[in-house]
């Protein structure tokens, strides 16, 4: 296998990407066109056609980012094969390639592999990534609030709608660019984004997706109160039952609006899907008990691939 015929991730691709997905829908939160070009840069991805599969790869991620390997700095990244026959794609890759990882490698390959590869013949080995798991919720659950254990969020919402009677709610469009871009700015002005590197990537992405969107083509919603905008979200749709939410962002000044452009966006976004995937806490305590608050109906588990 030549990865040097590998090429970076450009606008214009997204067709070829695009049928990819339609051919073979995803499940994980990476796997949308979107998310992979937003994210290009940080990543440095390359991908190349073969053997009738998309292959999506980086071959110096892990020496930028040092603490994202698992076993080997030198290894090549890789998502999982996309086509007809992973399993296979992923055998032939350790075969001919070294290093290499495997990474947001989802259950069901992995199950895959346990009915059909043997301790003779298995070259790799494989871990849990958890902090990359997608967090995975039906939609009514997320419009409706029901339930006793949802009564903390019903009440926020309540709260929100009770003190902001002049709220409006708009889907993302042209017109609506720059009022998102405004408040990301002021976003991460109180965030400190610039004592970050984590938010000053997520900054990064967050300027492709708005720079790109008429190409790009995703879903989005804004809130306002009193003709400001105080909360914004991104999303697209996944495969046929999900749509995955990329970006959310709110002013916390404003009493509940986290829980009003989650609920706001979901119900007037997804009327054609049954789940809502809000992506992966990355570790950070904060953002899993945020996540886990909402109570998902599954978590989207994910594995490392490695040969020791």
């Amino acid at each position: 296998m030549n990865l040097s015929r590998g090429k970076s991730i450009e606008i214009t691709d997204k067709p070829l990407f695009d049928e990819y997905f339609r051919q073979f829908p995803p499940e994980i939160s990476e796997l949308t066109f979107t998310n992979l070009f937003i994210w290009k840069t940080y990543y440095n991805f390359s991908f190349v056609e073969w053997e009738d599969h998309l292959l999506i790869f980086s071959q110096d991620f892990f020496k930028r980012h040092p603490k994202s390997f698992l076993k080997n700095s030198d290894a090549i990244f890789f998502l999982p094969p996309i086509g007809p026959n992973p399993l296979a794609i992923i055998h032939e890759l350790f075969s001919s390639l070294k290093p290499i990882e495997i990474h947001r490698v989802p259950e069901v390959l992995i199950e895959k592999l346990r009915e059909n590869l043997t301790t003779q013949n298995l070259l790799f080995k494989w871990a849990e990534d958890r902090a990359n798991w997608d967090y995975v919720y039906e939609k009514e659950k997320l419009i409706s609030l029901a339930g006793r254990n949802l009564y903390r969020k019903r009440r926020w919402l309540k709260r929100f709608l009770e003190k902001y009677q002049a709220y409006e709610f708009h889907l993302l469009s042209d017109d609506w660019l720059e009022a998102c871009r405004d408040l990301q700015i002021e976003w991460c002005d109180l965030n400190e984004c610039r004592m970050h590197e984590d938010l000053l990537e997520e900054q990064k992405a967050i300027t492709e997706a708005f720079d790109f969107y008429p190409k790009l083509n995703f879903r989005g919603g804004l809130l306002l109160v009193d003709g400001k905008c105080i909360a914004y979200t991104l999303g697209e749709k996944l495969n046929s039952q999900t749509v995955v939410i990329h970006i959310e962002k709110a002013l916390i000044d404003y009493e509940g609006s986290y829980q009003a452009i989650n609920n706001f966006f979901v119900k007037h976004c997804c009327e054609d899907v049954n789940y809502v995937n809000r992506e992966q806490d990355l570790g950070d305590l904060g953002l899993q008990q945020a996540k886990e608050s909402y109570f998902p109906h599954h978590m989207g588990k994910k594995y490392v691939l490695f040969k020791e």
